[in-house]
C-alpha cells in the first residue's frame, strides 16, 4: 500500500506559541493538492538542502586543522594524510575529502503537523525543513502524536490549561486558604491579650 504524498513548496520559518503557553519554531509551507494531512500528524518530510559550493575538509567535515607552530605556515587546514601503507595501497572510497557542500537530499522525521489551512492552502510543520524558500518538498504521514498541542489562536493571550491542571491549581488555592485561615485564628487570641493589657495599663495611669 503507497504512503500518501504531499507536494508542497517552502515559504518561510516563522514562530508560533502553543496553548500551553510554549513559543515554537514552525516552517509554513503551501500545496496546491489535496491532502489528507491533518493537525496532530507525525511526517517525514525530504527535500535538497542549501548548497553552499566547495567547501574544505574544516568546514565541510568539522576537521581540526594541522598544527599552528613548529614552522608550519600553509597547512593549516589542511586535511593531513589521506592513504594507507602499502597494504591496501590505496584511499578507501568515501573519504572524508574537499569537495562540493549540501544540496543533498535530506529526509527529517518525528515531524508535527501543527495546523492545516485548506483554504490558503497552507500547512504549518513544526520544526526547520531543508531547502531554501520555494524549493520542493515531499511530505509523508508517518503517524499521530498522542501528546499533541494545538497552536493558540490568533489574538488569544490567555493560556488554556488542561482538567488535571486546573485541578491541581484549584487544590493549591484551596490549601492556602485554608492556610491563611488557621494563622488568622492563632492570630486573634494574641491580639485580643494585647487590647486587655493596653487596657490595664490606661486604667492604672487614670488611678
Amino acid at each position: 500500500m503507497k504512503k500518501d504524498i504531499t507536494k508542497a513548496k517552502k515559504i518561510e520559518s516563522i514562530q508560533k506559541f502553543t496553548k500551553d503557553g510554549k513559543r515554537i519554531p514552525v516552517t509554513c509551507v503551501s500545496f496546491e493538492k489535496e491532502t489528507s494531512l491533518k493537525a496532530g500528524d507525525i511526517v517525514k518530510v525530504t527535500g535538497f538542502s542549501k548548497g553552499k559550493g566547495f567547501a574544505g575538509v574544516v568546514k565541510r567535515w568539522g576537521f581540526a586543522g594541522g598544527p599552528r607552530t613548529h614552522g608550519q605556515s600553509d597547512r593549516l587546514r589542511a586535511p593531513g594524510s589521506i592513504g594507507q601503507t602499502t597494504t591496501p595501497g590505496r584511499v578507501h572510497k568515501g573519504k572524508k575529502m574537499p569537495g562540493h557542500m549540501g544540496n543533498d537530499n535530506i529526509t527529517v522525521i518525528g515531524l508535527s503537523i501543527m495546523d492545516v489551512n485548506e483554504k490558503e492552502k497552507k500547512i504549518l510543520i513544526k520544526g526547520l525543513l531543508p531547502g531554501y524558500r520555494g524549493s520542493n518538498l515531499l511530505i509523508r504521514k508517518d503517524k499521530e502524536d498522542k501528546k499533541f498541542v494545538p497552536l493558540m489562536k490568533e489574538g488569544q493571550r490567555d493560556v488554556q490549561e488542561t482538567e488535571e491542571e486546573k485541578e491541581e491549581r484549584l487544590r493549591k488555592e484551596k490549601e492556602s486558604q485554608e492556610k491563611l485561615e488557621e494563622s488568622e485564628k492563632e492570630e486573634k487570641p494574641e491580639e485580643k491579650k494585647e487590647e486587655v493589657q493596653e487596657e490595664k495599663k490606661e486604667e492604672e495611669k487614670k488611678e
